[in-house]
């Protein structure tokens, strides 16, 4: 497995828990970033829903989220604002890490709440690991919704996650939210969780009157293709197709959109989505992560397929 970070011991941890606090901001620089998210919000067009592809979901988004804006120039301006103040800090602490995706995350008063979930797959988990740079611009706890994640949980679930893919945890959500092993991250302002984009999360309301303003920057090793999991219902629940992705195809994307047609297919595999008791997820805790398990079902098809594609070329 490729290394994540520079430094020996945060990659230990690392790898340990599944994610790491480090200082990161000065009052200076969130300061700055303060400014610059309130300065480009005239020019959010508002963000999609399920509802502008016609997608039936009861999915309710409370929150502001820069990924799903529908204005591409305001993603663009805001990837451009967060990669260049984060870059040295990021450097400083990963290892030759690019990023893909930047958003800012704004819950407003009363509400944000962010569904239990794991990010979607952005590599190949089986080489390597996609990380998210979670840093709160004020301080951040459980009263205001901070990040709360179920440490060690890394790369035991979900093993194929898109946005059109149903989680294996959908049914015991609340469980995972109301059990022993959600662990609430109290942040201050500038400091930063850096997390594997596997682990499972989820963050609650914003209880407060006052702004919970947090900054999102999901990057991978520079070497490595992104790649992008998809489900297209109408034609089967049962086929995931593997999409080569890069930077313009998340600016363009649309969680609830058929990719075009023009995006490069890897390949496509058998997959039946299944659901896990709160017992099943409790043992998987304990066990063997599926990076460490060559010998998986889907991954052994997976890279059987691959390997007769001849179209990556996995370790």
């Amino acid at each position: 497995m490729r290394r994540t970070f520079k430094n020996d011991l945060l990659e230990e941890q690392f790898q340990e828990v599944g994610y790491i606090k480090v200082p990161f901001l000065n009052s200076e620089e969130i300061e700055q970033l303060k400014q610059a998210y309130f300065n480009s919000l005239n020019k959010s067009g508002g963000h999609l829903g399920p509802e502008d592809e016609k997608f039936k979901s009861k999915e309710e988004i409370t929150y502001d989220f820069t990924f799903i804006d529908k204005n591409i120039a305001y993603k663009q301006e805001v990837f451009e604002i967060i990669s260049s103040a984060f870059k040295n800090k990021s450097d400083e602490f990963l290892d030759n890490y690019q990023p893909i995706i930047a958003n800012f995350i704004r819950k407003k008063e009363k509400g944000g709440e962010v569904p239990l979930h794991q990010n979607w797959a952005f590599v190949d988990e089986h080489k390597c690991t996609s990380v998210s740079i979670w840093c709160p611009l004020v301080d951040s706890n459980k009263e205001n919704g901070t990040l709360e994640i179920v440490p060690k949980s890394h790369k035991r679930f979900g093993e194929v996650r898109g946005p059109m893919i149903r989680s294996e945890l959908l049914d015991i959500n609340q469980e995972i939210i109301d059990s022993k092993w959600m662990l609430p991250i109290e942040t201050k302002a500038g400091e930063a969780v850096i997390l594997d984009d596997s682990i499972v999360h989820y963050s609650s309301p914003n209880q407060t009157e006052g702004l919970r303003l947090a900054i999102q920057l999901i990057l991978i090793p520079k070497e490595e293709k992104s790649i992008h999991f998809h489900m297209d219902h109408s034609k089967s629940r049962e086929t995931v197709e593997t999409l080569e992705a890069d930077r313009d195809f998340y600016m363009s994307f649309n969680p609830w959109k058929k990719p075009s047609d023009q995006i490069k297919r890897v390949n496509s595999f058998r997959y039946q989505p299944f659901s896990l008791t709160i017992e099943e997820f409790e043992k998987r805790l304990g066990k063997q992560r599926f990076d460490e398990n060559v010998a998986s079902s889907w991954w052994s098809t997976f890279k059987k397929r691959l390997t007769i594609n001849n179209s990556i070329n996995p370790k």
